[in-house]
């Protein structure tokens, strides 16, 4: 229904994300509007949207009421959380969110605790029979070097977007990582390429499809260059994990290794889009559409005719607006894209439409260089 409009939670920089969810409405003709939320008002992707409004950290315990006084004010039918820290929040509450016909796109408590503690989510790959690294604690490792080699892998329990993540090469790295911090764990450094593989898995908990990627080049944690691979081991160990987990909904990524030999390392599953998704949407794997439709109680089946070896190289974009509208932004206000300046594109703009866009940009400035001269000469 064309009143079911959509959320997107903790907005940020996911220009991309909400790019492909336009995407899929206009595809649809279903004339929905996407809605952004996020703490602070200089969050990039608060401009694309049909307006955007302030929440506080999900951390507060009035977050919740917030976003849903939001969702029953702005007819909202699906909120989308993005990012690791909101999941639990989400996923806990999803049937209060039910109650007010919103549909959280989240998968179930049980699931995201898997998810987003590298210690459990190890366990719990390990007890499945899923291959993933070895993985211990700084002392451990510190103290048996013969089991544990270096170079080692460290990175916080629950941390994500690479935030803290880093090789130790020395054992005196290793000796100052185990006397400061006591939240990371230690990986062995897996051999191979490393791939994400987007999934999504529908309401009866099938996982209806898997898009690998190669990783080529990674910046702050995100992929910025990208190709995807169809590969039948990555796809269906895939499958098997998000078919595995308890109570997996929507779309989910994970990460893993693979060596020359065709030997697969998981090392973290992700209960959210991927920053790497418009790649798999671009591909054919189009999870946005899929939410729309199983918004509307339509079924989604198996789906694996997604486009192989297509590349995504990206670039640095912005989006430029009046000074005072990032300064100052409280409950009563409300950023619509109609404040927008001027944004040089979204992910899936054509080349066309950026020089279009720059050509329209050259045009006011001259205009407005022109009104200035003319201005200081009369």
């Amino acid at each position: 229904m064309a009143s079911e409009n959509i959320l997107l939670s903790s907005a940020g920089r996911r220009v991309g994300l909400l790019a492909c969810i336009r995407d899929s409405i206009f595809t649809g003709g279903s004339g929905r509007k996407v809605f952004a939320i996020d703490s602070v008002p200089s969050a990039p992707a608060a401009f694309f949207g049909d307006s955007a409004f302030p929440v506080p950290r999900c951390t507060d315990p009035s977050f919740l009421d917030r976003v849903l006084d939001l969702c029953a004010e702005y007819s909202v039918g699906l909120l989308i959380p993005t990012i690791d820290t909101e999941l639990p929040v989400y996923a806990a509450a999803s049937d209060e969110f039910a109650g007010f016909g919103v549909t959280a796109c989240v998968s179930s408590l049980s699931a995201v605790e898997i998810c987003c503690n590298k210690i459990t989510c190890h366990e719990w790959l390990s007890a499945n029979g899923f291959p993933t690294v070895r993985q211990t604690d700084a002392l451990t490792a510190l103290f048996d070097p013969s089991a544990w080699p270096l170079p080692l892998i460290a990175k916080p329990y629950n941390g994500s977007a690479s935030i803290g993540v880093r090789r130790i090469d020395t054992r005196p790295d290793l000796e100052a990582l185990a006397q400061t911090t006591k939240s990371c764990i230690i990986q062995e450094v897996a051999p191979g390429r490393e791939f994400t593989i987007n999934v999504y898995v529908n309401r009866s908990g099938e996982c209806v499809c898997a898009v690998p990627h190669w990783r080529m080049e990674v910046r702050a944690g995100e992929v910025s260059k990208g190709v995807t691979l169809k590969d039948r081991r990555l796809m269906n160990l895939a499958r098997a994990v998000a078919e595995a987990l308890p109570g997996a909904y929507g779309p989910l990524n994970i990460q893993c290794f693979m060596d020359d030999a065709g030997a697969i390392r998981i090392i973290e599953i992700n209960a959210r889009f991927g920053g790497g998704y418009p790649l798999a949407h671009q591909a054919g794997g189009r999870f946005t559409d899929w939410l729309l439709d199983e918004l509307e109680g339509k079924r989604i089946s198996y789906y694996d005719d997604w486009i192989d070896d297509l590349a995504m190289l990206r670039y640095d974009e912005a989006v430029f607006v009046a000074g005072s509208r990032i300064r100052t932004w409280d409950e009563t206000s409300a950023l619509s894209s109609t404040s927008t300046i001027h944004s040089t594109s979204n992910a899936i703009t054509s080349a066309a439409g950026l020089k279009r866009s720059a050509s329209g940009l050259r045009g006011g400035l001259r205009s407005k260089i022109s009104r200035r001269v003319a201005g200081a000469a009369s």
